[in-house]
């Protein structure tokens, strides 16, 4: 289980065999690469694909809670890449 509070974000990553988010509470973003940004809330369950390149965090305003479900492939359950600039963080 994860807690955002608002404003706060993850770096972009990807999971070797895909992740799945439940968001418990609150009301936040995830975004895949080449895709815009997409708003989840309380009760949304949202899968990434295996090796796709995305983050997730809080909105602006609203802290947000998700349990984020992922597996590992040699020991590895994520490859943590760049940071999201405020730009891809708030949108077009």
């Amino acid at each position: 289980m994860v807690t955002f509070e608002p404003g706060a974000r993850t770096a972009w990553h990807t999971h070797p065999l895909g992740q799945t988010l439940i968001v418990t509470s609150g009301r936040g973003w995830i975004q895949q690469s080449g895709r815009e940004r997409q708003q989840i809330v309380a009760g949304d369950i949202v899968s990434i694909p295996a090796g796709v390149k995305h983050w997730h965090g809080a909105t602006a305003t609203t802290g947000m809670t998700h349990i984020a479900l992922q597996e590992s492939l040699d020991s590895k359950n994520v490859d943590w890449l760049e940071q999201v600039t405020d730009q891809q963080y708030t949108g077009p």
